[in-house]
């Protein structure tokens, strides 16, 4: 019998558009991620367009230690939801217990990916529960919902994505002081 090795290495585009479903099937969008990344980075950085933000989002999904991040997370909250993960840890992830604790230290992991920084802005998303945060961390509480390392990987990805435009905006501006202008975010 010829058993075919299955892929496990994908191109950052193919990353992106595995962990942009499986985001929506979890019902999440890259545009409500980015409306945090917006509501966080338009107090502290003049010009930033939601636009710029769900380019930050976009950048961040198609890193492959976010692509893995977003698909454990996401197996391991349907595994709960299903009851098909064993002994006391079922109803620990189950029930997002406060004092668990790993499904922040993802989030937090995802936010480092951009420093310090990215961890303080992660710390003001996982306290605050802003936006779609708040959604999947709400209805985590409902019967047969489990979002308890989703709503932190969502978190760290918006936190990320914030201060991935900070750096860009700041980029952007030290080339303009030179006279050089940019082609586009992804370019940085």
């Amino acid at each position: 019998m010829d058993i075919k090795e299955k892929r496990v290495i994908f191109t950052r585009n193919e990353m992106f558009e595995m962990n942009k479903e499986t985001l929506k099937n979890r019902g999440v969008t890259i545009e409500q991620i980015a409306d945090i990344t917006y509501m966080q980075q338009s107090k502290y950085t003049d010009g930033v367009t939601r636009s710029v933000c769900v380019e930050s989002v976009e950048k961040i999904l198609s890193l492959r230690d976010v692509f893995h991040h977003v698909q454990l997370a996401a197996e391991i909250d349907r595994l709960a939801e299903k009851g098909l993960l064993e002994g006391p840890i079922q109803d620990i992830i189950y029930a997002d217990l406060g004092l668990f604790g790993i499904d922040e230290v993802m989030g937090l992991d995802v936010s480092g990916l951009y420093g310090i920084i990215g961890q303080t802005n992660f710390g003001d998303i996982d306290v605050n529960k802003h936006g779609i945060v708040k959604t999947l961390n709400d209805d985590g509480k409902k019967e047969g919902v489990c979002h308890t390392f989703l709503d932190d990987i969502v978190g760290g990805i918006a936190a990320a994505a914030s201060t991935r435009v900070a750096q860009v905006m700041s980029e952007e501006t030290a080339h303009e002081d030179i006279g050089i202008k940019r082609l586009s975010i992804f370019d940085f």
